[in-house]
Formats: structure tokens, sequence, C-alpha cells
């Protein structure tokens, strides 16, 4: 649970909750690599509604925007997940390790400039078609692993929307809402999903996103980054040692 409140911070203030549940499920758990990539998927569904609901009642939403992007991803999160599903052994600690990995070094050289609250830039036609085109995508990656989706979804948010951050984490958390939906449903589906530690974990991750909503509006994200990526190379060790 505690390690649900950790990763429910982090999936609303940046990003990356799943790369701290998804090995500590698969190492310390047991848990096969589609069993705790299905049971992930109920801690990731709660922690995003609490936070949908969080950034609510402080006044930010914009739920016609959000679904449309939500719609979008949903045909990407079902292939997705349907290759996740698949992904076990060891093949699914080295593919979890490498995104990781490549997770540490966006983090390292992605400096982003914060765009104040008041100067959320207006997007145009092209911008939101674009955005809409790269969900599918996002979604795809997002039913297939989870880890990291994150930053990706943040870079289509503000770098092709061109929103302000707190209204991106404020999309994002509905955008994974919505996908993981049909993700959880996948993987239960496939019998990928383990009831108990899952809603344990959830429980966790419902806490931490509601502390990382407040968080988040009032700004500030750069000690979480240094205690993801402590955590981050502490498990990529351990997952990259592991044979079974």
């Amino acid at each position: 649970m505690v390690t649900g409140v950790a990763a429910g911070f982090m999936n609303v203030m940046a990003g990356g909750g799943s790369l701290l549940t998804l090995p500590v499920m698969s190492e310390f758990l047991g848990l096969t690599g589609p069993m705790a990539n299905g049971t992930n998927r109920i801690a990731v569904e709660a922690g995003a509604m609490n936070a949908v609901w969080a950034f609510r009642r402080q006044g930010f939403s914009d739920f016609k925007l959000s679904l449309t992007l939500a719609l979008c991803a949903l045909p990407g999160a079902f292939f997705g997940a349907q290759m996740g599903c698949r992904l076990e052994g060891v093949l699914f600690k080295r593919v979890l390790a490498g995104v990781m990995i490549a997770v540490m070094v966006l983090l390292a050289v992605n400096k982003k400039k914060r765009t104040p609250d008041g100067e959320n830039v207006a997007p145009t036609r092209i911008r939101r078609v674009t955005a809409h085109l790269c969900m599918v995508g996002a979604g795809c990656y997002g039913g297939f692993i989870q880890a990291g989706v994150g930053f990706i979804l943040i870079a289509i948010l503000h770098k092709v929307l061109g929103l302000d951050l707190v209204r991106v984490n404020m999309h994002k958390v509905f955008i994974v809402g919505v996908y993981t939906v049909v993700a959880l449903a996948v993987y239960a589906g496939h019998g990928n999903v383990a009831v108990v530690p899952g809603i344990a974990l959830a429980g966790g991750s419902a806490a931490g996103s509601w502390i990382g909503t407040h968080f988040a509006v009032r700004k500030g994200d750069r000690l979480i980054r240094i205690c993801l990526n402590v955590a981050l190379a502490a498990l990529v060790i351990k997952l990259l040692l592991s044979r079974a």
C-alpha cells in the first residue's frame, strides 16, 4: 500500500508510478509479468479517478476535450493490452528495465520550462487534430505496459496542444482513467488480475493521487523526480540481475 501511495503521487505530479509498482509486484510478490501488469490497472484506475475528482474540486476541468482525447486512446489501449497479456517471464523484466532506463534518460535531458497557469495557449485546429491522432499511439503503449505513459501524455498535451502543466496533468489523469477501463477488462478477461493485491495497491494509489493533485496545482515536482530516479536505479539493477 505504501508503494501505491508513492505511485499515485508520482502519476499525478509527472508520471512513472507504474515504474515502481510493476517491479515490486513482479519481484517481491512473485506475480507473473501479465498478472503484475493487469493487477496494476486497478491501482491506476483508482488513482486516476480520484485525481480527476480532486482537480475538479479545485476548479480545473475540461471534460469535453479530455473525453475526445481519451476516446482516441481507447482502440490503442485495447490492442496494447492484448500484447501485454503475452509479455511474461524474463522478457517482461527486460522490457520493463529498458523502459525504466529510457525514462531516467528522458528525465535527465528534458529540462522543460514551466508555463504559468495564466498563460495557457489556445490550441489551433491542426494542434488538436495532431494531438488526437497521437493519443492512439499513447493508448497503445498505455495498454501494453503503462509504465512511463505519463511522460508520453505530457509531451503530447504540453508540446503539441501547448497547454500549461497544471492543465496537462488535469487532462492526463482523465485520459488514463478512461482507457484503463478497457485495458483492465482485457487483462481480467485473460485471468491476469489479482484482486486482493490490486485493491490494497488501489487504496494507496488513491491517497497518493489526492496528495499529488494538491501539490501539482501548487507547482514543484523537483523532489519527486529525484526520488523517482533513485528508486528506478535500484529497481533496474534488480530487474536486470533477475533470471526468473
